[in-house]
């Protein structure tokens, strides 16, 4: 039998704005008529999903809705772009700032401004404005997180005041077309700037407003299959990630708590104390409060970071927290006694009052479903502390998963092999890679955590000695690729390491943080079939790091070597059984 494939939502298939569209029952309008790009494209799909699916809006006993939201399509960003004649500007070699500086002085097409000015009387809460272009969720290149967000509070007054932020925000999302990061993910996957154009999705926040803090009191990321399986769990269970606060903190690779659906009761593979060590301690909100110093090009302008501290004076973690108990080191659920608090979600997994595993699970089958592939969801959920309403359910963005069908096998000698320069139960991706002769790594001697921004600076200086070469890389460095919090790891993106075709992540005993799960990061990693190995410094395999400092070295900087191997070496990883190995 052959399987039907799942209508997606064409432009034309979404009604155009008018200006009661938010009292409206429409979920998703556009303004303009051209295309809406690959985010816009799987948020209608998700709408309409849930519009056939979930006709009464409730499942698992929870309000679910995909966040009403309005596409300026790309004809606009077209207009904007020719107009103002910014192609030399957009595809020169400025730093970012300059670029994003250029557009915001450029002029929004007057034709569409009413209708943007028309939302914005009609809207008085936080809104995000997101990046949809056309390269954007795509299977196979996905760019997610490539391009800029921007979250803006909504709350002046004055309507002229809220029109004009949300154009500076949505010539800003235009702008990170063209940023550093955006050019090099595009040469990298054979792409030209001829084929991005930049549609832009502007949609409410889901969360509540506690202060002068708007914020959800969860986020989260699903994967309907999972390269790191552990325990009982088996890769088809998948994997999720959840976090107090807007989703910026897992997206970005911060602190967040993992757990398999399937057994949303097991306990994790690691000590009470180091769930207390590296437990969520802080988290984005939206700032309705005074607002920080003007700056329209940082994309955090309009945010702010809060502890779980001021969370729980919000009352926003009783279904996230549990308290440590040091006269008996261990975790009492919930925050009804005196002590450190772990966001280990242990009230929501446990008792399922809130059912979002159950949720999750359901609505991840339902889109695996529908896609025929493998899928990441991400959501918020709002939770009134005074319980006057439901809890709300906001799926933001479903995206179809790469999982490779070859099959490769490796052996227990082949992992033990004197051959072995990097070995590895713990890998993502599927496949085998040769003739591979470089190898950057960050030198184990004289890391320090206190240093891992000018390491990501060395990094993208080697890398830049890639970008006209069709070699690629090894990278060996430690804790995680592309967090954005340096503390945890090297703090990277795509444009630094474009060249690289294997990601290695090691633990010392000064950076032993739990490694990458389920951020942008690893997604766009994952989609392009790139391979990762994790290799904890207290595992049953080590880097060999002799063999490594014995190569020849093509260059040297104060924390980072980039050595050439005088042959190949040879790079097989199984997803399925987690195993992988690099030998000589």
């Amino acid at each position: 039998m052959v399987k039907k494939k799942p209508t997606i939502p064409a432009a034309t298939d979404i009604p155009l704005f008018n200006r009661r569209f938010y009292d409206s029952k429409d979920v998703m309008s556009r303004i303009g008529d051209g295309a809406i790009g690959g985010k816009a494209t799987g948020l209608a799909f998700a709408a309409r999903l849930l519009k056939e699916a979930v006709p009464s809006g409730e499942l698992s006993g929870l309000s679910v809705s995909v966040p009403r939201f309005v596409i300026v399509t790309t004809d606009v960003f077209d207009a904007f772009m020719e107009r103002n004649n910014l192609n030399e500007v957009a595809l020169g070699d400025l730093p970012n700032d300059r670029i994003a500086n250029a557009f915001l002085k450029a002029e929004f097409p007057t034709e569409f401004a009413g209708d943007l000015r028309g939302l914005i009387t009609a809207v008085n809460s936080p809104l995000a404005i997101r990046s949809s272009s056309m390269l954007e969720d795509s299977m196979y290149e996905p760019f997610a997180g490539v391009y800029e967000t921007k979250m803006t509070p909504n709350n002046q007054s004055d309507t002229g005041a809220r029109y004009s932020k949300l154009i500076e925000a949505v010539k800003f999302v235009y702008a990170s077309t063209f940023f550093h990061e955006a050019k090099a993910y595009r040469k990298m996957t054979g792409r030209t700037p001829s084929d991005e154009k930049m549609a832009v999705i502007i949609q409410e926040v889901v969360g509540q407003r506690y202060g002068d803090r708007f914020y959800p009191a969860i986020s989260g990321v699903a994967r309907s299959y999972n390269f790191y399986a552990f325990g009982h769990a088996k890769p088809e269970d998948g994997i999720v990630d959840l976090a107090l606060g807007l989703g910026k903190t897992i997206v970005d690779g911060g602190l967040a708590w993992t757990y398999c659906p399937a057994y949303p009761k097991s306990p994790p593979p690691f000590t009470t104390s180091e769930m207390l060590k590296y437990t969520q301690s802080e988290f984005w909100a939206v700032n309705m409060g005074k607002p920080a110093e003007y700056d329209p090009v940082r994309e955090t302008e309009y945010l702010i970071k809060a502890t779980v501290k001021e969370a729980e004076y919000d009352d926003a973690i009783s279904q996230s927290a549990s308290t440590y108990q040091a006269h008996n080191d261990r975790l009492v659920m919930g925050i009804g006694h005196d002590g450190p608090r772990v966001l280990n979600f242990a009230p929501l997994l446990q008792f399922g009052e809130i059912p979002i595993n159950e949720l999750v699970k359901q609505l991840s089958k339902l889109c695996s479903t529908k896609l025929d592939s493998a899928v990441e969801i991400e959501f918020a959920v709002s939770i009134d502390p005074l319980r006057k309403s439901p809890p709300r359910f906001g799926l933001l963005q479903v995206r179809p998963m790469v999982v490779s069908d070859e099959e490769i096998e490796i052996t227990d000698p082949e992992l033990t092999s004197k051959e072995v320069i990097v070995a590895s139960n713990k890998v993502l991706g599927n496949g085998c890679v040769g003739g591979i002769k470089d190898i950057i790594f960050v030198n184990p001697a004289v890391f320090k955590k206190e240093n891992t921004r000018l390491i990501a600076g060395e990094i993208d200086a080697l890398n830049r000695e890639f970008a006209d070469s069709t070699k690629r890389y090894i990278l060996i460095g430690f804790g995680r690729w592309g967090s954005s919090d340096p503390w945890l790891g090297i703090p990277v993106d795509w444009g630094n390491i474009s060249s690289a075709q294997v990601l290695v992540e090691a633990t010392l005993p000064d950076m032993n943080v739990e490694l990458s799960q389920g951020s942008h990061f690893f997604h766009n990693l994952t989609s392009l079939q790139l391979l990762y190995f994790s290799v904890p410094h207290t595992g049953q395999y080590q880097i060999d790091w002799d063999w490594l400092n014995a190569q020849k070295v093509v260059s040297e900087k104060e924390f980072v070597k980039h050595v050439e191997c005088s042959k190949p070496v040879t790079i097989k990883v199984d997803g399925r059984s987690q195993r992988g190995v690099i030998c000589r």
